[in-house]
């Protein structure tokens, strides 16, 4: 993740952060960014709750709905 701060650290300098900051406060208003952040925030912590599950399929499951042997069949007496 050190590679990705890497380069937007040396396109983006403190003008640009500055500028940056401004269009989206002229774009949006005051009143709802703190709205967008808290959206932005739940919707990363969305994410990352999801990649985070390696199996979400079996865990959802109820155990009795696993796969069971069927009976055996009875043999030549």
């Amino acid at each position: 993740m050190a590679i990705p701060s890497a380069i937007l650290a040396a396109f983006l300098g403190g003008q640009e952060l500055w500028l940056i900051l401004v269009i989206v406060l002229l774009l949006f208003g005051g009143s709802k960014l703190p709205a967008l952040a808290r959206g932005l925030g739940q919707s990363i912590k969305e994410f990352k709750k999801a990649s985070s599950t390696d199996e979400p399929e079996e865990k959802d499951k109820p155990a009795d709905s696993k796969k069971t042997e069927p009976p055996p069949t009875p043999g030549p007496n």
